[in-house]
């Protein structure tokens, strides 16, 4: 770092710095304990200058650049989405910083703050605010608020940040970066943290205890189980006859991949896979079922509808999991709770078992010796599976079909992809041909928004993810739509020099929110480009486009063409787009009702019988 950063005031214990400094010299300074190493805690920090941050943070990212990296993005909300993906990619034990100016650059942010508080990943925001001292009031894009001259635009952060703070004066933050610290790094509270910036703060000095900055390294916290939780959830498992596991993200937060391998091993428990947590066991574990729920197999959700007993480890129990409470058809149905944030452990009326996963599984293990599901139960999963692999081998085999469906296209990616690689993707009808049938090695095979499901996630969360393994091949699958909301960060991979390969799978428009319009009764309407309002169909070119932000790219027709595309990506020196055509309409099976309200009342006859299909589908949710 440069000299004022190590400039001493007059008493050697202190360091006189700007905010901006401060924030940027505490950031350094934290470490974590990773595989039996102590590395940075923050991989680096994405940021987009403006008037609101360039001259405080910009000044002091600078003089660390050696240390704390700063990569330029082209937009905040892509760059934020490549922060969270780059934690979750780490298994929350390593983040990433965000900065932006006031106004639009900070409201840009505030999608992916949302996407990083649903799916509980910590992402660490320093955007820019407007003056503490109000003395050029209003400044450019001011947010000004009639009533209440404190608001500002960073507001809107308040709702979707786990800890928000305002930086008025300097000294806050000796109080408010340690908190910040504590949210980020502690696995209940774990999420995204907001310290707005205010722009002549930045730039102001104070004298700030040297120790302040010592090195200091976390340890993510790994509580146990209480004893009489844990006696009631043994009590519960022993008294089970048709036991059944779901593995929600913590297991993989926990590190608690092998404990799961080895407890459904050894107590012949079938698992089945919330899109979290989906890849915490290998795909041919003889106890994996698969995906769970709405987008799940026929073998996960039938022996989840017939369990007299859940063990939900590490997940949350939204609606696409529970197939918005309809899934779990057993009246006599005990859901045992293993998850370290009490807040989810209460849900759905189950038996909370408050601890770390691997802990907790630990324990239940220790307090099982001899217990195994009964024999039938664990004949009847095995044959559920062998079902449902021969279904999944059918809809993934390469095709000759001049448009192929989202299945084939899934199939000739694994096959192509090879052990070492991941998958990214979010939102959109992809995200449940993936869960259905990617073949995950490993937790790390396999990396999916689908808590928020959020478009345009997709490319940028590739991003992320390859500057947290560059080892690994990265493979992006994205529908045309989200491609064109957000497609930018293309070109921040070919400067960066992080190669994806991109697969833009075009279906002419939002093919699986058409599917979803007209399954409930409605009319094909504004969602496949053809039923938009129009005056001229005008296609698309993605690869000409994606040529133009640097990638390599090539527009491909069919599964062979899609195969020969893949494999020369594999040896490509950067970022490659295959762009193939898809059928909007067909999807494979497996899957569980999802609750979409359906009009009580129409013209369509198609909706009027949509609607008594649900009502009839409706009767069986469990409202405890």
């Amino acid at each position: 770092m440069t000299d004022h950063l190590n400039a001493r005031s007059s008493a050697a214990s202190t360091l006189r710095l700007t905010a901006a400094q401060a924030v940027v010299r505490y950031i350094g300074a934290q470490f974590i304990e990773q595989d039996g190493a102590e590395v940075p805690l923050f991989g680096g920090v994405w940021a987009i200058f403006g008037h609101g941050n360039v001259a405080g943070l910009g000044e002091a990212l600078h003089a660390a650049r050696d240390v704390l990296p700063t990569y330029r993005a082209h937009n905040e909300q892509a760059m934020a989405h490549a922060a969270i993906a780059y934690a979750k990619a780490h298994a929350r034990r390593r983040m990433m910083v965000c900065t932006s100016s006031i106004g639009p650059g900070a409201l840009n942010m505030v999608t992916a703050a949302a996407l990083a508080h649903v799916n509980r990943l910590p992402v660490l925001f320093l955007p820019g605010d407007v003056f503490a001292s109000r003395r050029p009031d209003p400044v450019l894009q001011q947010v000004e608020d009639f009533a209440d001259a404190t608001v500002t635009a960073n507001d809107c952060f308040r709702p979707v940040s786990r800890y928000f703070d305002r930086i008025t004066r300097p000294e806050q933050l000796l109080a408010a970066l340690p908190r910040a610290l504590e949210v980020l790094t502690d696995p209940v509270l774990c999420g995204p943290v907001t310290l707005a910036m205010a722009q002549d703060v930045q730039a102001e000095a104070a004298d700030f205890p040297a120790a302040f900055f010592a090195r200091r390294v976390h340890y993510i916290r790994r509580p146990g189980a209480d004893e009489t939780e844990l006696a009631r959830a043994v009590e519960a498992l022993r008294g089970a006859r048709n036991p059944f596991i779901i593995a929600g993200g913590g297991v993989r937060y926990a590190g608690a991949e092998d404990a799961l391998a080895a407890f459904a091993a050894r107590h012949g428990v079938p698992v089945g896979e919330t899109q979290a947590g989906k890849g915490s066991l290998n795909w041919a574990h003889p106890q994996n079922m698969g995906a769970l729920g709405v987008t799940g197999t026929s073998a996960a959700n039938a022996l989840a509808a017939q369990a007299d007993v859940i063990l939900a480890v590490g997940t949350r129990l939204q609606d696409f999991t529970t197939g918005s409470r309809a899934l779990f058809a057993n009246p006599d149905l005990r859901i045992v709770h293993l998850n370290v944030a009490a807040f989810d452990a209460a849900k759905h009326g189950g038996m909370p078992l408050v601890a770390d996963a691997a802990r907790g599984l630990a324990g239940l293990t220790a307090a099982l010796t001899g217990w195994r599901a009964d024999a039938a139960w664990t004949a009847r999963a095995a044959t559920l599976i062998a079902d449902w692999r021969a279904q999944e081998n059918a809809v993934t085999a390469a095709s000759a079909a001049a448009l192929p469906s989202d299945a084939q296209v899934v199939g000739a990616v694994n096959r192509q992809a090879g052990a070492d690689a991941t998958v990214v993707c979010a939102a959109g009808g992809l995200p449940g041909e993936l869960h259905k049938l990617w073949r995950a090695e490993n937790s790390r095979s396999y990396h999916l928004e689908y808590g928020f499901s959020c478009m345009g996630y997709e490319i940028a969360g590739g991003l992320g993810v390859k500057l947290a393994h560059p080892e690994r091949d990265v493979y992006v699958m994205v529908g045309d739509g989200s491609y064109l909301m957000l497609n930018s960060e293309i070109a921040v991979s070919v400067m960066l020099g992080l190669k994806l390969t991109i697969l833009v799978l075009d279906n002419r428009g939002y093919g699986c929110i058409n599917r979803l319009q007209m399954g409930t009764g409605g009319a094909p309407f504004n969602n496949l480009l053809a039923d938009s309002r129009h005056e001229a169909q005008v296609p698309v070119d993605f690869a000409a486009h994606a040529a133009s932000l640097g990638a390599l790219s090539c527009k491909v027709s069919g599964i062979a063409g899609l195969e020969a595309a893949l494999a020369a990506a594999k040896t490509a020196p950067r970022t490659s787009v295959i762009v193939i055509d898809t059928d909007p309409y067909i999807t494979s099976g497996g899957g569980a009702w999802w609750d979409v309200a359906v009009p009580e009342v129409s013209l369509r006859g198609e909706v009027n019988e949509a609607r008594a299909t649900y009502e009839q589908a409706r009767a069986h949710q469990r409202l405890v």
